[in-house]
């Protein structure tokens, strides 16, 4: 009998540990979740560090929960820690059931971030290029446009398509539609063949059987003509190609007459050059044309050769003397490299040394392609004369990797009705711009989602935010008279942006009190004010890292198009990079769409971090006493690409009373590229 009440004893005490140790599991996985709710609205409101903390609470009750560790990753990649992000990405995917969509979905992120090596692709570095998709100029017995000769690509992701046989321009979006006309004065377009634009936005078309250059507004509206038929100065027989070089000047190449005509951005005749002089045989059949620092290339399709001249027509020797078949249009590149339509291929040419390499094929050697351009989302788009159609050609890692894609948040304040914040780019951080609602899916659960609404894209936008950083250092103390320039300056090219904060950069980074109207223009007193900054702000230790994330943090929650404006003397001190490297402050600032504008004082050299930074985030460094002055690169910041895209839409999911995490995926179609991507919210507590 004693034996049994000592069984019965400890199988009581066993049962009482289990539900005691069952409790303690609930308890864990109901505050893991509180955590996890905490972490989720705080990334939704950009508070990135406090979302880092409630997610790394959340798992040290849950340490195996796999959705933890993503959302754990997804708050360090928006803070810039990609090294943290990928290793919490990797956890997840390797608990994730390998042929799941969320451990694809995570397999093909990690390679992305791994890979990502700068922000603007280089054309021939990331392998050859291929046809992606075709434009086609007529579909089903409906023509759209007949026999194109060239193409314009625009900031906003539209295209211009130079329509040589229906002897007009068709401006196209990124899926195909057609979004206008322009078929010139009364007279209409003869014969349209190219089509450049100029310093000022106004655009210039030559007309070959017009014999004449078109000049545009922006828009295409005809404005009026530069020179006319025949064989004297300032005349034409069959223009060309074009190009505009650096200081606004036009080149054409009057083709029948065998030579390149120079004019002024309002048409006036400058002079001729190219025909057969001492130095230089004359073109044979010149084709293509660019112009670029002081530099005038021309090609020429029966002698297959790139000739040189310098701005005043003087022949300075050949780019490229041989190993060409017919070569037909030029183009400068971002990288000041040569893009070269040479018969069926795509050619890539160094200007200093002439080396020459092929990134890709069009079709076949019976394809007439006359000219290609790269377009802003990195596709090279062609014109296929032959063919009638414009060809997009993508590089090979692209197509494979297709699009980043990211939802960068979700307002689920006035649930049903939901707000979805979607970001999309490509392998190499590039924006993918110019898409609209037909290149987006959403769901919820599986569930198509109800009135999908598109509300914008972020590259439509006029207006921008920025933050004003400026260097407390021991060398901007006797600086403040240029740094108060800097100000002005910046104060008097705000059109379209908005003053978020001012950050003084020593070694504990403040906020200025700015006092100036709604949009952040300060009084010429706030100005001198804040050019001085206090005594106890400079410092030989001061922090350029810390200054630089509390400066881009404020813009977060701004406009889409946003910019730190970094007032420095161009070198930073020792513990410029003390908490933050270079790779983390150029990742946060890209990974949410943040450009660094560098304004140096004081005239010293610019450290190379400086650079790679603006660089690397679409910015630029600009001296504060340079020619044109330091207006034309912060107007610029309202120009600059955004890939961003905002939606709404009505759930049709249950909330249990505002507890329930409810998934959201979001897929992207451009052409023969896609991508897809998770994310969720918590409602509001019922």
């Amino acid at each position: 009998m004693k034996k049994l009440t000592r069984i019965i004893i400890v199988l009581a005490f066993l049962s009482a540990e289990n539900i005691n140790s069952q409790e303690v599991l609930d308890m864990n996985a109901i505050t893991a979740r509180d955590e996890f709710r905490v972490g989720v609205q705080a990334f939704n409101r950009f508070a990135y560090n406090e979302a880092i903390l409630s997610f790394e609470r959340a798992l040290s009750f849950r340490p195996d929960e796999v959705l933890y560790h993503e959302w754990l990753g997804r708050a360090y990649y928006q803070s810039g820690l990609e090294g943290a992000a990928l290793s919490q990405w990797q956890i997840a995917a390797e608990n994730y059931d390998s042929t799941s969509t969320e451990a694809l979905m995570l397999a093909s992120r990690i390679e992305t971030v791994r890979n990502r090596r700068s922000w603007l692709p280089l054309i021939g570095s990331t392998g050859r290029y291929v046809e992606s998709g075709q434009y086609p100029g007529q579909e089903n017995n409906i023509t759209f446009f007949r026999q194109p000769t060239a193409v314009l690509p625009l900031e906003d992701g539209n295209t211009w398509i130079v329509a040589y046989g229906s002897n007009e321009l068709v401006l196209m979006d990124q899926n195909g539609l057609i979004k206008a006309r322009r078929r010139g004065p009364v007279n209409g377009f003869d014969r349209p063949y190219d089509l450049v634009r100029g310093l000022d936005g106004r655009m210039y078309l030559s007309e070959f059987r017009g014999g004449r250059v078109s000049i545009l507004d922006k828009d295409g509206i005809w404005l009026g003509y530069i020179g006319s038929k025949g064989r004297g100065e300032g005349q034409f027989v069959g223009p060309q190609n074009l190009a505009v070089d650096d200081e606004g000047y036009i080149y054409v190449v009057d083709y029948g007459n065998q030579r390149i005509e120079k004019f002024d951005p309002d048409g006036t005749f400058i002079f001729s050059f190219g025909t057969k002089s001492p130095t230089f045989p004359g073109f044979l059949s010149p084709t293509g044309i660019a112009a670029q620092y002081g530099r005038i290339y021309v090609a020429d399709n029966i002698s297959n050769q790139i000739a040189i001249f310098d701005r005043n027509g003087t022949y300075r020797g050949l780019l490229v003397s041989s190993g060409l078949n017919g070569p037909e249009s030029l183009k400068f590149l971002e990288d000041g490299r040569l893009l070269v339509v040479d018969t069926n291929r795509l050619l890539v040419v160094e200007p200093q040394s002439g080396i020459v390499t092929e990134v890709g094929l069009t079709g076949n050697d019976r394809v007439k392609v006359t000219n290609a351009a790269v377009g802003q989302n990195g596709n090279i788009l062609v014109s296929n004369f032959v063919a009638n159609e414009i060809g997009v050609m993508t590089g090979i890692d692209d197509m494979a990797s297709g699009l980043f894609v990211q939802i960068d948040r979700i307002i689920s304040d006035s649930f049903p009705l939901i707000t979805v914040d979607i970001s999309v780019y490509n392998r190499s951080r590039q924006p993918i711009i110019g898409l609209d609602h037909r290149n987006f899916f959403i769901s919820e659960m599986g569930y198509d989602v109800t009135n999908q609404t598109f509300i914008g894209a972020g590259s439509i936008g006029t207006r921008a935010s920025v933050s004003i950083l400026v260097e407390r250092s021991e060398k901007t103390t006797t600086l403040s008279n240029d740094i108060a320039v800097a100000l002005r300056d910046i104060n008097a090219h705000l059109n379209g942006m908005r003053i978020v904060s001012v950050v003084s950069a020593g070694h504990q980074p403040t906020k200025e009190n700015i006092s100036g109207d709604a949009q952040g223009i300060f009084s010429p007193s706030g100005i001198q004010a804040l050019a001085r900054g206090s005594t106890d702000s400079y410092s030989p230790r001061w922090r350029f890292d810390l200054g630089l994330r509390l400066a881009a943090t404020d813009l977060l929650a701004n406009e889409q198009k946003r910019a730190v404006i970094f007032i420095s003397s161009g070198t930073l001190g020792e513990l410029a990079l003390e908490q933050y490297g270079i790779s983390d402050l150029t990742a946060y600032l890209a990974n949410n769409n943040i450009a660094l504008y560098a304004v140096i004082v004081g005239g010293a050299p610019v450290q190379e971090d400086i650079r790679y930074l603006c660089t690397q985030t679409g910015g630029q460094v600009v001296s504060l006493y340079q020619n044109e002055g330091i207006g034309p690169a912060i107007q610029n910041i309202v120009n600059q690409t955004s890939g961003s895209y905002r939606f709404t839409y009505t759930s049709r999911l249950r909330t249990d009373f505002g507890r329930a995490y409810l998934p959201v995926e979001v897929q992207v179609y451009l052409m023969e590229r896609s991508g897809r991507n998770v994310l969720g919210y918590f409602p509001p507590l019922e």
